[in-house]
């Protein structure tokens, strides 16, 4: 009770658990990313449901880790050498985690380039399901494992206080819960989001793998990037928007 107390009386504190809650919040928004592309293409029906699960099982991972908080610290002794370079643990789950997403992501950027005749391989197609419930979350459960792993060692860089993680997971993993359906429904109505979140995929897998290699790429550069090519994305649905209630108004006025 003193701990708490004390901590909660520590203006540091509270400033950390402000820093953590944007970095994690940031991190989660990734991980949603990636699980909205997914369970879009899965039946409507069974869409809310795999997002629950997937985020439910984000909360879970990172809840877990942070109990094995002194393993996942020890993550980051070297274990292996490879071509002169030293790889810890956390740097192979970074290179795996980051060489899946760059895989998928380009998959659904060709099927979204060049999509097959057949309709059960529009993979944007969100009338018919292109991907198995089962697959969906073995593939969710693949990069939840990922993202929980970065998510615990910013967390443990950034703090030593564990309530104060446990808060900022908490946070993120409601911010993500209430963004779920809106995201998915946004990037499903928005094709060309669609594609630009792909592109922040790979961008994120890249950045994966560059970690894991021991090339540090700072986190504001490419959120910032992200933000900017958001913002550019905004404007163009405004003024797609604006043309076609101007399109829809005119035809009214010539009939």
């Amino acid at each position: 009770m003193d701990y708490l107390t004390a901590l909660l009386s520590d203006p540091a504190a509270w400033v950390a658990l402000a820093t953590l809650i944007t970095m994690e919040v940031i991190l989660g928004i990734d991980n949603l990313l990636f699980i909205s592309i997914l369970t879009n293409k899965l039946p409507e029906h069974q869409r809310p449901r795999a997002r629950r699960i997937g985020i439910a099982l984000a909360l879970i991972m990172r809840l877990v880790l942070l109990s094995m908080i002194f393993v996942i610290v020890q993550l980051t002794q070297p274990v292996i050498t490879l071509f002169g370079h030293v790889f810890s643990w956390r740097d192979i789950i970074l290179i795996a985690g980051g060489l899946f997403l760059l895989w998928k992501a380009t998959k659904e950027i060709h099927h979204h380039v060049d999509p097959s005749p057949g309709p059960e391989d529009q993979v944007f197609d969100t009338s018919a399901a292109s991907l198995g419930f089962s697959a969906a979350i073995v593939q969710i459960i693949m990069l939840d494992l990922v993202f929980s792993v970065d998510s615990i060692l910013t967390a443990v860089g950034m703090t030593d206080h564990v309530p104060i993680m446990i808060v900022a997971i908490l946070v993120t993993v409601f911010v993500m819960l209430a963004a779920s359906n809106p995201l998915a429904d946004f990037i499903s109505k928005h094709p060309t989001v669609v594609m630009l979140a792909l592109g922040f995929l790979l961008m994120i897998g890249m950045t994966l793998v560059a970690e894991g290699f021991g090339v540090h790429v700072p986190k504001g550069y490419i959120y910032a990037a992200m933000a900017f090519s958001a913002g550019i994305e905004a404007l163009n649905i405004v003024a797609r928007g604006r043309r076609a209630r101007a399109a829809e108004k005119k035809n009214a006025l010539s009939g």
